[in-house]
């Protein structure tokens, strides 16, 4: 598959996504719904629709972990094993060619049944809402009113029908790069569509939550021109992709710029928060293996955290092929063979437990305060929930290295990133003697007497 090379604070990024695997979902179109301008003219789906909360997620883990997939009908067990991870959220391509079959007709059934799964596992959707219709504008990214209303008029349906269900709905996937909008970027024309989708939206469910602009990297020079289109008017957060072979860390810096952009632009008085909408790590790239993605996905999830982004999704949910040289193949929790009938259905990657361990030994807690060290490349980040305190710790620094760590007194059970027990520890009066690795270790108390923020 086609490998894009682009610079982003003096990284060489390797992007894993072609617009094929992108668009890869079978979707079966079994019946065909009529949209007008009242409403859709289809039969209600037959399980009733649990209306869920229409606001972003709050940063509590793991209500603000999710993660790609591709497909609207799931293997059997895998959802159940996709929940088990602690993942809250998927990310879905809702694809405007598939789902508008003939010119002004819709059919929404594959995701009629993919929004009863999610409703089952009690898993929330932030769709997609791309790329072209083979109908308008030569099939290319729309660049006519024609084609802008078109789609307009699709997204309008499309979250009318699904409204009330806590979807977060983003405005196109990666437009500023070629694989993706088509025939190459052109942010005043998506500033353009985005509008014209965001207001379709805004006069049929107003309360729905609408996103963008999902950008490849934090394209700061893209993100602006947006901004300066008017766009943080009808959107409630803007999600970004920050791809990177550099450490998770090395996105702060980022953030802080894109930050300082949308407060400079926002209407006054609206919070506009940022979202990170698709990020991972393959693990076949040079210098990487699986072991070494399980540490950067816990790392990830934590900076993001520690960076006030309230959600985080994770690339991608399982292995997209089998090619050990193939790095499109190895961005997945979980390895790309399905096993039916068996438990799990797939073989788990230190990726998977990394995800399950944190959303397990933090379930409930939310961040309350990093711990300044004298150094930084160490990290210790305290959690809370209640008056019960959590804490992990982790280093940048190739070799593992001592250090005091101030902890409240007391004994405290140690385990590792991926969930394997790693003894106990004591602090005393000056704190306790911990081995910082570049894998977060979670400090959990073992007494009564430290479980209160210090």
């Amino acid at each position: 598959m086609k490998k894009v090379e682009l610079e982003c604070s003096g990284h060489s990024v390797a992007l894993r996504k072609t617009e094929a695997m992108k668009k890869r979902s079978v979707l079966t179109l079994m019946s065909i719904f009529l949209f007008t301008g009242t409403g859709l003219l289809s039969p209600a789906a037959e399980q009733p629709p649990v209306r869920l909360p229409v606001e972003l997620p709050e940063p509590v883990i793991p209500e603000c972990l999710g993660v790609n997939i591709h497909f609207t009908d799931p293997r059997p067990g895998e959802i159940e094993m996709l929940a088990e991870a602690g993942f809250r959220w998927i990310r879905m391509d809702l694809s405007w060619a598939a789902t508008e079959p003939r010119k002004g007709q819709y059919d929404f059934s594959a995701y009629d049944r993919l929004m009863e799964v999610l409703q089952k596992h009690q898993l929330r959707a932030l769709l997609i809402l791309d790329y072209h219709n083979r109908f308008y504008d030569q099939g290319l990214s729309p660049y006519t009113e024609e084609g802008r209303q078109a789609m307009a008029r699709w997204a309008a349906a499309a979250t009318q029908r699904y409204q009330g269900r806590g979807i977060l709905w983003e405005m196109y996937n990666e437009p500023n790069i070629p694989q993706f909008w088509k025939p190459k970027p052109n942010p005043e024309h998506y500033i353009l569509l985005a509008k014209a989708v965001g207001k379709a939206i805004r006069q049929v469910a107003p309360k729905e939550l609408y996103i963008g602009p999902a950008t490849s990297q934090i394209d700061m020079k893209f993100l602006e021109a947006c901004f300066q289109g008017g766009l943080l008017e009808y959107w409630d957060a803007v999600s970004v992709h920050p791809y990177r072979q550099s450490p998770p860390e090395t996105v702060r810096p980022e953030y802080t710029k894109l930050r300082t952009l949308i407060n400079k632009y926002a209407p006054p008085g609206k919070k506009i928060p940022i979202l990170s909408g698709e990020w991972g790590y393959s693990a076949v790239w040079k210098n990487f293996n699986e072991d070494k993605q399980g540490k950067y996905l816990a790392r990830q999830f934590l900076i993001n955290l520690l960076s006030e982004v309230h959600l985080s999704i994770w690339y991608d949910w399982h292995d997209d092929g089998p090619d050990p040289n193939e790095p499109e193949h190895h961005f997945g929790t979980v390895r790309h063979r399905y096993f039916q009938g068996r438990q799990p259905v797939y073989d788990p990657k230190p990726a998977y437990w990394a995800a399950k361990t944190l959303s397990s030994q933090l379930k409930g807690f939310r961040l309350a305060q990093p711990i300044c060290l004298d150094s930084q490349e160490d990290y210790l980040l305290q959690f809370q929930r209640g008056k019960e305190s959590r804490w992990v710790a982790w280093t940048l620094a190739h070799q593992p290295k001592e250090r005091q760590l101030p902890l409240p007194e007391g004994k405290y059970a140690l385990f590792s990133h991926t969930g394997q027990p790693m003894g106990s520890q004591t602090a005393g009066p000056k704190g306790m003697v911990l081995t910082l690795t570049d894998a977060p270790q979670y400090i959990i108390p073992l007494s009564r007497d430290n479980k209160t923020t210090h």
